[in-house]
């Protein structure tokens, strides 16, 4: 098959008979009709059913070898530059459609990170694990299953390795070996779309030294699993979503972050994809993170381009869109957002093939980093810029049951109005999604901590770059030593992952 349509999607995660998943202290058995939940169902839809829509289609399908028809781009494999910028672009595209994160990224990034760990580890002669992972990507792209991506341990005490906590489950680890498969048991924190997706694949989350050898491991489970748990988190403005509204919620699509706890689930060894190889463990996270990193140029953007069509909107509602000063503010906005964008491009276009095969093209490790730093910073410069234009009403409006109360509703249409063009019902309106958006979790909190902390970025920066090469440079142009001979451009040092 290799395409569903949304509503085959939202079908296929209607029925859970083993997983338990949690919401506000409640058991939830339908995510499709919970009202807290709904909205991330519908993100996640619009990724399937993009496929099929004239205006993304072509971004959204992709021809795989693997199963050797089309499939839905994010469960493909990266073969070059063009499959990197196609990424960027569709997660621009997509967030026009969501207004919100839409969750699927975590598992695309996983399978093509666990591609090429996979593809290494057969090359040292472990080619089960190669075997197992090309089987589970052929069936994810045949069924067309909606992934999470699992890597956020929940790390106890930071200072200490796994191995060394005094709370041996801080990091997900292998409790026991059987002849069927292996028992894991820990912990995931921060999960993007955990509960609304078809399976899950784990990876560690940092570096590992021999004494951590059970807690390397890498591996696919269906969410629906005997032992799994899922406590949903809360967010910002989240109780909304369960008003019965069609305003005071807007966009109506929002992503959701979860804990996912495993209590002793047994993971076959046919879904097994990495196990005791600790060295590998470094790796994998370097590749992961700097595939989520580039991906970053595209949500973000796209959500950019959101907030600054709605900052725009409001200004002309109040009859302030050609002043100079409102130009120069969405000026700014389009600057800060085609930056992140670009360097988002930069990284997919100065990749490179890590692996043979049907897969394997990587990032630019220096310019992800970089775009994930610029999103660290910019989406909160470009929501404040909104602010200022919007006004102070972004934080006060009356309620949408107000403007609905028939005893009041003259009165908010009259005082709420501004030029004569828009309702007051209008304007509520773009106030409102301008506020969900830009004062999000998928806006700002993410931005910052979403697939490494600002640090994580600085650290690797700060590993790529060779210094030194720079200094001779400058010690030449200055007299002071030997002309460089040196054929790179860019003074960059080769990443592990790269030297591997």
């Amino acid at each position: 098959m290799g395409l569903r349509t949304g509503q085959q999607y939202v079908e296929g995660i209607r029925h859970r008979q083993h997983a338990s998943i949690y919401v506000m202290g409640k058991k939830v058995t339908d995510v499709t009709t919970n009202l807290f939940l709904k909205p991330s169902v519908l993100s996640f839809k619009a990724t399937f059913d993009a496929a099929f829509e004239e205006d993304t289609k072509d971004l959204a399908r992709v021809y795989s070898p693997i199963v050797g028809e089309e499939v839905n781009r994010f469960n493909s494999l990266h073969t070059g530059p063009q499959d990197l910028v196609a990424k960027v672009k569709l997660l621009r595209k997509l967030s026009h459609k969501t207004g919100t994160c839409f969750q699927r990224c975590v598992g695309w990034d996983a399978l093509n990170t666990l591609y090429i760990v996979t593809r290494r580890l057969a090359e040292k002669g472990k080619k089960a694990y190669f075997d197992n992972f090309m089987k589970y990507v052929a069936d994810v792209q045949k069924k067309d299953l909606a992934l999470a991506g699992a890597m956020t341990d929940v790390k106890g005490v930071r200072t200490l390795r796994p191995s060394e906590q005094p709370n041996p489950d801080a990091y997900v680890r292998v409790v026991e070996e059987r002849d069927d498969g292996v028992v894991v048991r820990g912990a995931k924190a921060n999960i993007t779309g955990i509960a609304v997706v078809d399976e899950v694949v784990v990876m560690p989350t940092r570096a590992m030294t021999e004494k951590d050898e059970m807690y390397a491991v890498s591996f696919a489970i269906p969410l629906d699993t005997p032992g799994v748990k899922v406590v949903v988190g809360r967010q910002l403005n989240d109780a909304r979503r369960l008003e019965g509204g069609e305003i005071d919620g807007l966009p109506y699509m929002f992503n959701h972050e979860g804990l996912l706890i495993l209590d002793d689930v047994l993971v076959p060894w046919d879904r097994v994809f990495l196990y005791r190889d600790w060295k590998e463990a470094g790796v994998l996270v370097e590749v992961f993170s700097s595939y989520h990193r580039q991906g970053y140029a595209g949500c973000k953007s796209g959500l950019g381009d959101v907030i600054i069509g709605a900052a725009y909107n409001l200004a002309k509602q109040i009859g302030v869109a050609e002043k100079s000063h409102i130009q120069e503010k969405l000026t700014e906005m389009v600057f800060l957002n085609e930056t992140m964008y670009s360097t988002g491009l930069a990284a997919s276009w100065e990749g490179k093939k890590l692996a043979e095969g049907p897969g394997g093209f990587w990032v630019n490790p220096m310019y992800a980093n970089v775009t994930k730093h610029l999103v660290t910073r910019f989406p909160y410069e470009i929501s404040r810029l909104a602010h200022d234009i919007a006004g102070g009403i972004l934080g006060t409006a009356p309620s949408e049951f107000d403007l609905k109360n028939p005893e009041i509703r003259a009165l908010i249409e009259k005082y709420l109005q501004g030029v004569p063009e828009f309702t007051a019902e209008q304007r509520l309106r773009m106030i409102r999604l301008l506020e969900n958006t830009s004062i999000s979790v998928a806006y700002l909190v993410e931005s910052v901590h979403g697939a490494g902390s600002p640090q994580a970025q600085r650290i690797s920066m700060q590993r790529l770059y060779d210094v030194e090469t720079a200094e001779k440079v400058a010690k030449y142009l200055a007299g002071m030593g030997q002309k460089v001979a040196d054929k790179r451009v860019e003074p960059h040092r080769q990443s592990d992952a790269e030297k591997a």
